[in-house]
């Protein structure tokens, strides 16, 4: 499959360089993209698809650091049994009662409608860690086939945690060996305070098997701080950081609030990166995310609550003001540090060929010195018109090539029925 994208104003990802010239994009080439002048398109062989990109911006599609599938079919749902009263309550009477309740085609429909709407707001890879601890066995390889429908490059991981009992956590151990036997992936835990010894144990020596890292939610809530000092006499850092955690640069730390002076100095020396979700923290209330002290080894994510990554930026850049010294290039640059991040630890699925095509009608002068104000003050998921995925156009004029999308949320909206059902009786 190759892609021809005519006229385009072409915005290189990292040096934010302007030219105007086509694109040619081929898939499974060694290397997938070709820029080339204007007049000289002539010179190529005819392409699959064409686009015209006259007056539309081209640039890298975007990669989302953190997701979660499994809460993709929570909008809407009925209010939990108990209004939860702080964060340790949200875990146990929202999101423990509803992954509790996944099945097969819950799994499978809430995998589509997340992959459908990351395509559709411009992203093309997507870093997913997911819980469903009464449908175990199988279920990553049921979310990396939605993903391969959709076009979507993916890093998959079982969120091992003990919160359900030593025999769970064998289960989710079991199926994140299986899973990376025949696939990159991470090995991933849930937080310190659901993680008992012996499953952190196993967990980075799974790690270390298949040379991979850990992704892992870190002192998203001051409970888990409170609880590794308690129960640990240390702090959740120095906890992972002894199991050997964060010797990979493959390892995730998601949210990581609350860490002391030490443990951001720990993290800022490790190899590993950190997962940034403010939108998610807001919702929850547990805190603003501080990136002093953490390095630059930062990426954006959405933490299930959509898979819009112009909308993270935004959100990161505009509460971060108040909280660390970000400015529109460091936000810019957690925005890109998922590609940084897969390039670094050769996981495929992404690559110069996977493109966003802008439909902006800028109302000011547009070029390389403020573009980054467009992005932040202007450009939105709105004005996603075409993605190109691996050298394959996978949405075109605003709509998915790839799948029936009216029909998938026909479906998807029947499983949420059933599954909120099944969560009533719970």
């Amino acid at each position: 499959m190759s892609v021809l994208l005519k006229n385009a104003t072409y915005v290189d990802w990292q040096s934010l360089d302007f030219s105007q010239l086509d694109v040619f994009v081929r898939e499974d080439a060694e290397d997938p993209i070709r820029l080339i002048p204007p007049g000289t398109s002539g010179e190529l062989p005819p392409a699959d698809t064409v686009i015209d990109c006259r007056s539309r911006i081209v640039t890298r599609a975007f990669a989302v650091g953190h997701h979660h599938v499994y809460s993709a079919l929570a909008r809407g749902m009925p209010a939990p049994a108990k209004k939860p009263a702080n964060f340790p309550e949200i875990l146990q009477y929202v999101w423990w009662s509803l992954d509790k309740c996944l099945d097969e085609e819950s799994i499978y429909y809430s995998a589509m409608v997340t992959a459908m709407a990351a395509a559709r707001a411009g992203s093309t890879f997507v870093i997913d860690h997911h819980a469903s601890p009464n449908w175990i066995r199988g279920s990553l390889d049921m979310i990396a086939g939605a993903f391969r429908q959709v076009g979507l490059g993916h890093l998959l991981c079982y969120e091992v945690t003990d919160r359900d009992g030593s025999g769970r956590a064998r289960e989710g151990l079991a199926e994140t060996e299986r899973y990376l036997t025949h696939n990159p992936g991470l090995v991933g835990l849930h937080a310190s305070f659901t993680v008992g010894p012996e499953t952190l144990e196993r967990a980075v020596a799974l790690m270390k098997q298949f040379a991979t890292g850990l992704h892992v939610h870190v002192a998203e809530d001051v409970h888990d701080q409170d609880h590794c000092l308690r129960t640990y006499g240390m702090r959740v850092v120095e906890r992972l950081q002894r199991a050997g955690a964060l010797d990979s640069p493959a390892t995730i730390l998601v949210h990581a609030l609350h860490l002391n002076d030490r443990e951001r100095e720990v993290v800022g020396q490790a190899p590993c990166w950190v997962a940034q979700n403010m939108e998610s923290n807001l919702k929850n209330k547990v805190g603003y995310f501080n990136g002093q002290g953490l390095g630059r080894r930062i990426m954006l994510g959405t933490d299930g609550m959509h898979s819009d990554m112009l909308q993270s930026l935004r959100t990161a850049f505009f509460v971060g003001q108040g909280f660390e010294a970000i400015d529109p290039s460091v936000a810019y640059g957690r925005l890109r540090n998922v590609h940084r991040y897969l390039d670094l630890n050769g996981f495929e699925g992404t690559g110069r060929g996977d493109l966003v095509v802008l439909d902006y009608d800028h109302p000011t002068e547009i070029h390389k010195d403020n573009f980054l104000g467009h992005l932040l003050f202007g450009i939105n998921s709105s004005h996603v018109r075409d993605v190109i995925a691996s050298g394959r156009c996978i949405v075109r004029d605003r709509q998915l090539q790839t799948v029936d999308q009216e029909e998938v949320l026909r479906k998807a909206r029947e499983a949420a029925s059933r599954l909120w059902q099944r969560m009533q009786r719970i």
